[in-house]
């Protein structure tokens, strides 16, 4: 049950997709100038990761190995078609808004990554979880990214005025303001994994330590 649950949390902190593994850069940077279109592009991703790890995780062993990468980017694009339909459907403003980064879902690393890394090579319950952990990370970090970016910009996050005009820096909402707000971010993330690192190194020691003493 740990290691499952390590699997649903892993994309959170540790492998994080943005800050840590740096992937899905182009979403990223081009879709998160409001906390609104962070989190749906996030979610759009997060469906598509789940339902192709799952799919070819259940197809793996029939699949043959020089032809895997052009049937696991079939299933992919199928799957993003799906997704961006239902959104045009449902949720169109949302949809016209994120534009052509919904189908480009396709060919965003994160999913093909998964899939050639994890799911064609695990279960279907192990990357049902890999995927919604990568997804979870991937729409935290859009949607942090997102919030940042629209409440120094525009004063504002989920639309929810937080101040007046007069704090607002609307380099934050440009293309500027998103590279100088992705790399404070990974910075924090990469200073939290090197802390964490030294701690879990210096407890491995203690106990080293402890053991030599005790023999």
């Amino acid at each position: 049950m740990s290691s499952r649950w390590k699997e649903v949390t892993k994309g959170i902190i540790s492998e994080n997709p943005t800050y840590v593994q740096v992937l899905g850069m182009c979403p990223t940077l081009a879709t998160t100038t409001s906390a609104e279109n962070g989190l749906g592009m996030g979610l759009a991703a997060t469906a598509v990761l789940i339902m192709s790890n799952v799919v070819i995780s259940a197809i793996r062993k029939t699949v043959p190995e020089k032809v895997r990468i052009p049937i696991f980017i079939t299933v992919i694009a199928t799957l993003v078609t799906i997704v961006d339909l239902l959104m045009h459907a449902y949720i169109y403003a949302l949809w016209k808004t994120l534009g052509l980064f919904i189908p480009l879902i396709t060919v965003n690393c994160i999913i093909m990554g998964r899939a050639e890394a994890y799911a064609s090579k695990n279960g279907i319950v192990d990357s049902l979880l890999d995927g919604l952990g990568m997804g979870l990370g991937f729409t935290l970090s859009l949607t942090l990214l997102g919030s940042i970016r629209e409440l120094l910009g525009n004063g504002t996050i989920f639309g929810i005025k937080v101040w007046g005009k007069a704090f607002n820096m609307f380099v934050m909402i440009l293309p500027p303001g998103a590279f100088l707000t992705l790399g404070l971010l990974a910075a924090l993330f990469a200073t939290i994994s090197i802390k964490k690192n030294e701690k879990a190194k210096k407890k491995a020691n203690q106990q080293q330590a402890q053991k030599a003493g005790e023999q």
